[in-house]
């Protein structure tokens, strides 16, 4: 399954995009599990900090200062791409 934004796209596994979209549930240690798939971690690494940054800006819910961090922005992103992934499949319902 894919995550399209705006400059780039993600993709992983229904399953996983589940992991860190549960609702009611810190899903921050699934979102660091995640990040270490080697196969979400190839995708993370072929990303540039600037863009990244950018599109994450574009959802308004973080200070240019957090943005700074690409560590940080990095599991933002692949937190967003989860649930974009996930809200893209209750919508077919």
């Amino acid at each position: 399954m894919y995550a399209l934004f705006n400059r780039f796209q993600l993709q992983m596994t229904r399953a996983q995009a589940e992991s860190a979209t549960r609702p009611g549930v810190d899903a921050s240690h699934d979102v660091a599990a995640l990040r270490r798939v080697p196969a979400i971690r190839r995708q993370l690494a072929k990303l540039a900090p600037v863009a990244v940054a950018a599109e994450l800006r574009d959802y308004g819910a973080w200070t240019d200062e957090e943005l700074n961090d690409h560590d940080e922005n990095l599991t933002r992103l692949v937190w967003s791409a989860a649930g974009n992934i996930m809200d893209e499949l209750h919508a077919k319902r």
